[in-house]
């Protein structure tokens, strides 16, 4: 069978078409999202419509919770809070259920387990960042142990690809855009970013699992980012100007052309 695995599309409607028409290609059956659906852009109902449209297995991000109404802004950036607050007003009840119903974790048989952040701990996954060794060893020892059996748990949040190897009590990132799977080893795989992006790496990424040839295989999709850009900035959601970082500022100065660079924010 073979999966597309996607995160973090923060209603990015211009990155998720054109990832979703990329993954057309690919004779993928059935794709599955890592969380935060909405935030920082202007089309979170676009978005969730879409992946509705394509029976996507979702899982709930922070954002998405969120907006929901399940956990508090309180730990959210001023401008991640504003655009929480923005998208609730802009989503029916419908969306909001859909959002609220999302669960934080997804087994598929004993292949995959779906996670926002983390397979740890019990309760708050949804915030912890596996942003180092020490965490991925706690999510790789519940993987260890997890009921489904799988050996591949698939994470986002951080924004940033990742594939992450364990064999023989021995951790190591992979390096290159096509792995493949040891049937006796443990992974932590991260697609990264439909929406937005944290890097130099502007474009949308994401996976495809094809558990029949045991393969990994990291895609990357060019969209318009100065037209997301410019429907972020007309429904006031980029942030003010003291917390734009130093990247996005002079992307801005460039002008249109420049916008195509993105701009950075955080989860």
């Amino acid at each position: 069978m073979r999966f597309a695995i996607i995160s973090d599309v923060h209603a990015n409607l211009e990155a998720l078409q054109a990832t979703l028409g990329d993954i057309t290609g690919q004779r993928v059956e059935q794709i599955v999202c890592l969380g935060d659906i909405v935030g920082y852009n202007a089309e979170p109902a676009a978005c969730i419509g879409l992946l509705r449209q394509t029976g996507a297995l979702c899982v709930a991000g922070n954002h998405d919770r969120a907006v929901a109404g399940q956990i508090s802004t309180d730990a959210f950036t001023p401008f991640a809070e504003r655009a929480i607050a923005w998208t609730r007003t802009r989503l029916g009840a419908d969306d909001l259920d859909y959002l609220a119903e999302l669960p934080l974790r997804a087994s598929i048989s004993d292949t995959l387990v779906a996670v926002h952040g983390a397979l740890h701990p019990d309760s708050g996954c949804e915030w912890v960042r596996l942003d180092s060794d020490e965490l991925r060893q706690l999510s790789f020892d519940a993987l260890r142990t997890h009921a489904s059996a799988a050996h591949i748990c698939a994470f986002g949040h951080t924004h940033h690809l990742g594939i992450y190897k364990l064999h023989g009590g021995q951790m190591r990132m992979h390096q290159g855009d096509e792995a493949a799977l040891s049937p006796d080893a443990y992974y932590l795989v991260n697609p990264g970013t439909v929406g937005q992006p944290r890097s130099s790496e502007w474009r949308a990424t994401y996976l495809v699992l094809d558990t029949g040839l045991r393969s990994l295989t990291v895609r990357r999709v060019e969209y318009d980012a100065a037209l997301n850009l410019a429907k972020t900035r007309k429904a006031g959601l980029l942030p003010r100007s003291r917390y734009i970082p130093r990247p996005l500022r002079s992307v801005l100065g460039r002008g249109a052309r420049g916008l195509r660079r993105v701009w950075h924010g955080s989860s």
